[in-house]
């Protein structure tokens, strides 16, 4: 008997903020942020169709709009509830930056891999650009330990988390699929998506879609 779990980890479709990069995009006083743009409603649709043959015995998702959307897309046309839960939200990098001033994306992202081009690949991956936010390693950690207990729950089954890409990113940078670098923005495309098989203890990729290395620039965060 097979007892290990196929989890799907799926990146969100192209939300508002995503399409234009604004910053006017996030309300700042809103818990959930940015919604799926139509051009993103299209990509979960599309992906349900690539999916179409797959089994999942059930859908978890961050509770950010633009995730919960798309899993709420993806689940439709499977007849399973969505399951959403903080735990796989983003790391909130980008509105704690706005908080302090910054005006543009770009203005964030120099001032971010500005703190950390001198350091190695342990440093970078361990850490934090204040207190209050995740280290990369911490948020993959987040994200692995509701993984271990999802597949333990599901053992010998398919599931699905909807979830974001820098998330995913740490994550596959601490299963030693890429280094920090390798994995800049733009690297997960929405709706990507990488297959795990756990029993709960190792984790094996088995599977990307829509997932590139991008070398040659510095990753800020």
């Amino acid at each position: 008997m097979n007892n290990k779990t196929t989890i799907y980890v799926v990146r969100h479709g192209q939300s508002e903020f995503n399409a234009t990069l604004d910053l006017d995009t996030i309300p700042l006083d809103g818990e959930f942020g940015a919604h799926l743009s139509n051009i993103g409603k299209n990509q979960a649709k599309e992906l349900t169709q690539k999916l179409e043959n797959v089994k999942f015995a059930a859908i978890f998702s961050s509770d950010l709009a633009r995730a919960r959307e798309t899993a709420e897309i993806l689940a439709l046309e499977k007849k399973i509830a969505v399951e959403t839960t903080k735990t796989l939200r983003e790391r909130d990098i980008v509105r704690y930056a706005m908080k302090l001033g910054y005006k543009s994306f770009v203005e964030i992202e120099d001032r971010l891999r500005n703190e950390i081009k001198n350091l190695n690949e342990e440093a970078k991956m361990n850490f934090k650009h204040t207190p209050e936010m995740e280290s990369p390693n911490e948020a993959a950690t987040r994200l692995l330990t509701f993984i271990r207990e999802t597949a333990v729950a599901y053992a010998g089954q398919t599931i699905m988390i909807v979830c974001h890409s820098n998330l995913m990113r740490c994550l596959l940078n601490h299963l030693g699929y890429a280094k920090f670098d390798e994995l800049m923005r733009g690297s997960v495309k929405n709706t990507a998506y990488f297959v795990l098989e756990s029993d709960g203890v190792d984790f094996i990729i088995k599977e990307t879609s829509g997932i590139q290395k991008i070398n040659g620039e510095k990753r800020p965060f």
